[in-house]
This record gives C-alpha cells, structure tokens and sequence, in this order.
C-alpha cells in the first residue's frame, strides 16, 4: 500500500495489487490489517486511505481464482 503525498489512486493501486504474488498480496493485506487497528492509530479512526487499501487487498483475493490444492484420496 504506497502511501505519500499525491493523491491516492484507486485505480494504480488496484493494478499494483495485481501484479503482486499471492505471499506479498497476504503480507500487504496484514500490514493494511494493522494499520487499520486501534492499536495502530492509538484507539482514533483509522486514516481513510488504510481503509481503502485494506478494501482493495480483500477484493483482489477474492478475485483470485482458487489455487487447486489437490484432491484428498478417502
């Protein structure tokens, strides 16, 4: 989750979100977990563009197909 100065660009971040792995969309996704926990911000309301971001990891995930594990033999 790039955060700066400019404005926040949904759309960048959606296409950045996609070209990620699906270990370093997990540790995005915990790190946008965290900053949107009261621990992170001292029990205030989590900043806007945190929440946005951790939104936009969740509907990449989802949009991800399944990964076949295998079958289980019975």
């Amino acid at each position: 989750m790039a955060v700066g100065f400019d404005k926040f660009d949904e759309e960048k971040e959606r296409e950045r979100l996609r070209k990620l792995s699906d270990e370093e969309l997990i540790r995005e996704g915990r790190a946008a977990r965290y900053m949107c926990s009261p621990t992170a911000n001292f029990g205030k309301p989590p900043l806007e563009v945190y929440v946005v971001g951790l939104r936009l990891c969740k509907e990449e995930w989802r949009r991800r197909p399944p990964k076949n594990i295998g079958t289980i033999r019975g």
